[in-house]
C-alpha cells in the first residue's frame, strides 16, 4: 500500500507596520503628567491585549503617534477603533473631571491618519522620537514678538 503525501509550503504571513495618528477631540492639550502616563499605560494594555506589537509611539499634548504592527488577520479600522473606544472609557474612568470637557464620553476626535511603513521605517521612527522637540522648537520660532526687535517699541 503507498501513501501519497501532499507537500505544503509554508508561508510566512506578511505583517504590516503602520504609522498612525490621532488626537484629543478639539485637539485640545490634555495629554500631560498624569493623564499622559495613563493614556501610555492604557494603549500599551490595549495593543497587547489585541496582540498588536508598538515599534515606537509618543503622547504629545496634542496628538498620539504610533508606529505599529498589525497582525494580518485584523484590519486597520478595526485596529484603531478598538483601541480608540476602549481607551476613552478607560481613560474616563481614571479621570472623572475629563467628562465635563468631552461630552457624552468621546475623548478622541472621529478621524486618524494612517500610513504604511515600508522602506522608510527607520526615517520614521526617528522622527517619532525626535517630535516633540521638533514640536517644541516650532512653537518657539511662532512665538508673538510683543515688542519690535528693531526699534523696542510695543508692537499694536
Amino acid at each position: 500500500m503507498q501513501y501519497q503525501f501532499a507537500l505544503f509550503k509554508v508561508i510566512d504571513l506578511c505583517v504590516i507596520e503602520n504609522s498612525i495618528v490621532f488626537a484629543p477631540k478639539y485637539r485640545r492639550k490634555v495629554i500631560y503628567k498624569v493623564v499622559r502616563r495613563d493614556i501610555i499605560e492604557i494603549i500599551k494594555k490595549l495593543c497587547k491585549e489585541m496582540k498588536v506589537e508598538i515599534i515606537e509611539g509618543e503622547a504629545c499634548p496634542d496628538h498620539l503617534h504610533l508606529l505599529v504592527s498589525i497582525p494580518p488577520y485584523m484590519s486597520i479600522a478595526q485596529f484603531v477603533g478598538t483601541l480608540k473606544s476602549k481607551s476613552a472609557l478607560m481613560i474616563f474612568d481614571r479621570h472623572a473631571n475629563l467628562k465635563y470637557k468631552y461630552g457624552s464620553r468621546n475623548f478622541w476626535c472621529r478621524g486618524y491618519f494612517v500610513d504604511t511603513v515600508g522602506k522608510n521605517a527607520k526615517m520614521i521612527q526617528e522622527y517619532i522620537q525626535n517630535q516633540l522637540e521638533e514640536d517644541l522648537a516650532s512653537d518657539q520660532i511662532s512665538l508673538k514678538e510683543y515688542m519690535d526687535p528693531f526699534t523696542g517699541s510695543k508692537r499694536k
